[in-house]
């Protein structure tokens, strides 16, 4: 079946989908997304991904001119044309389309694409099984990471630049030799005393959905958790490693710039998480 893409008011073929030449998305990076997990044909943490994407806009200045309610139907509706049970769904909203200008005018239409597509499940379940390697490399992102910005060249340059040396991920370290987070997830450490220790909210980093919740997750579990700064030197001496997203869930770190964590394998409460995770009820609409 072909995939279908919804844009700015119209759904149309994936492959042939298209937006203005001018529009600021494309030229300026102006602009937000969100990806949302879907299992079971049910978009995951559904509120607070809604809740992000309307923080971002608002710190951007772009307006929310779809209502949450609409916002719904539409991601469900590119859900049930493309069949997708399991997979994730792309929204990105950006200021519009205009005469380029580094300024724009009032009264500016932003424009809005959802795209959708399948993930199987049982890759992503194998890679879990033996975790992952990821390295570490400077953290050169403007200062307002907690914005779900779509101008993430810094990002995908270390990503490229982690898989091309056989690795998964990228963790971003800050100029005083702090993990800020991972290019495209947050980043977290085990201590030997087994707390859960993932870096503190702020500008530098991106409140992740799944953090939140693996957070929550862990006090329900009677985990200790800290969230604070650690440098890559107490990575590496960790008891475990692992990195959250919507798009990985929980993914266990064994090797850290070639270095093996723990045991090289993946570790207890890494696994306790993601399968706490997994075992949740499906968030309703």
């Amino acid at each position: 079946m072909s995939r279908i893409a919804y844009v700015n008011g119209r759904y149309v073929a994936h492959q042939t989908a298209r937006v203005h030449v001018e529009d600021r998305g494309y030229q300026f990076a102006d602009g937000v997304y969100e990806v949302w997990s879907v299992r079971g044909g049910v978009l995951q943490d559904h509120a607070s991904h809604m809740d992000r994407l309307q923080r971002s806009l608002r710190e951007l200045g772009i307006p929310f001119v779809h209502s949450v309610g609409s916002l719904n139907i539409l991601l469900y509706e590119v859900l049930r044309r493309n069949q997708i049970v399991e997979g994730i769904v792309y929204l990105q909203i950006t200021r519009g389309v205009t005469s380029r200008d580094h300024a724009w005018p009032a009264n500016l239409l932003p424009s809005l694409i959802i795209t959708a597509k399948t993930i199987n499940p049982i890759i992503a379940e194998a890679q879990a099984k033996i975790g992952v390697s990821i390295i570490t490399t400077p953290d050169l992102r403007w200062k307002r990471c907690d914005i779900k910005s779509i101008s993430l060249l810094p990002n995908v340059l270390a990503k490229q630049l982690a898989i091309s040396v056989g690795c998964t991920e990228a963790w971003l370290v800050d100029e005083e030799g702090f993990v800020t987070e991972g290019t495209s997830t947050n980043a977290w450490i085990v201590t030997h005393d087994d707390v859960l220790v993932t870096r503190d909210l702020s500008h530098q980093i991106l409140s992740g959905v799944t953090r939140l919740a693996l957070l929550e997750l862990a006090t329900q579990h009677q985990l200790k958790t800290a969230q604070r700064k650690f440098t890559v030197e107490e990575a590496c001496q960790a008891k475990e490693a692992f990195i959250s997203a919507a798009t990985t869930w929980v993914l266990p770190v064994v090797a850290i710039d070639g270095t093996k964590i723990g045991t090289g394998k993946p570790g207890p409460l890494g696994t306790l998480l993601r399968q706490a995770y997994l075992a949740a009820s499906i968030s309703v609409r």
